[in-house]
C-alpha cells in the first residue's frame, strides 16, 4: 500500500469517532399534545434529546398506551457499544500502519457486520417497546402495537413518528466507504505494477 492509502485508512478508523460527537439516530414524534415535537437522540452510549425533557415527555406518551418507561439503564448495549467502537478505531489505525491491503478488507468486513448487527438489534428492541404493552394503559386500541419506523415516516393512532439517521452514523459509513476505496484503490495500485514486472 501506498503512503496516502496508509493516511485513507487511518482517517477511516479515525471517522468513527463521530460516534462520540454526535447521536446515531433520531426519533422525532409529533402529537397534537406537543405540537412543537419531541426529538429523542439515541448515543452510542446514552439517551437523550433536543432538551432534557425529551425522555420524561416520551415516557408520559408511552405511559399512556402502555409501552415501557425508556431508560438508558435498560440497555446494556450502551455500555458496550462505545468499548465496540473505540476497538475498531484502535484495529483501523494499526491496519493503516501496517498497509496489510487484506487486513483492511477484513476490517471493512467486520464493521459492516457489526452495523448490520447494530442497525437488528435497534429494530428489535423498537419492536419489544412497541409491541409488549401493559393491558391496564388508559389508552387501549385492539390489535394495535406502536412501533416506531426503523427508517422514514409512521403514523401511529394521532402520533406521527419520523426515524432517521443522525450525524453519528455519518462515522459509520464514511469509514467503510473510505476503508473500501483504501482496498480497491491498493489493489489496482497492485495489479499496475504486477503488470509492469511481468
Amino acid at each position: 500500500m501506498k503512503a496516502y492509502h496508509k493516511i485513507m485508512m487511518i482517517v477511516a478508523a479515525l471517522s468513527l469517532g463521530l460516534l462520540f460527537l454526535y447521536p446515531m439516530w433520531k426519533i422525532y414524534l409529533e402529537a397534537p399534545q406537543y405540537p412543537e415535537g419531541l426529538e429523542l437522540h439515541i448515543w452510542i452510549n446514552k439517551l437523550g434529546g433536543s432538551s432534557e425533557s425529551v425522555l420524561q415527555n416520551f415516557n408520559i406518551l408511552n405511559h399512556y398506551i402502555g409501552m415501557e418507561p425508556i431508560h438508558a439503564e435498560s440497555f446494556a448495549e450502551l455500555k458496550y457499544m462505545p468499548y465496540i467502537v473505540i476497538a475498531f478505531m484502535i484495529t483501523g489505525v494499526i491496519v493503516g500502519f501496517t498497509g496489510n491491503r487484506n487486513l483492511v478488507l477484513l476490517w471493512v468486513v467486520l464493521l459492516a457486520i457489526a452495523g448490520a448487527a447494530g442497525i437488528t438489534d435497534f429494530y428489535l428492541w423498537l419492536v419489544k417497546f412497541g409491541t409488549n404493552l401493559d393491558p391496564t394503559a388508559p389508552i387501549k386500541v385492539p390489535g394495535m402495537t406502536y412501533i416506531p419506523p426503523l427508517l422514514g415516516k409512521k403514523q401511529l393512532l394521532n402520533f406521527h413518528a419520523l426515524s432517521l439517521p443522525a450525524w453519528g452514523s455519518l462515522g459509520i459509513f464514511l469509514a467503510i466507504v473510505i476503508a473500501s476505496l483504501v482496498y480497491i484503490l491498493s489493489r489496482h495500485s497492485s495489479s499496475i505494477k504486477t503488470d509492469r514486472l511481468a
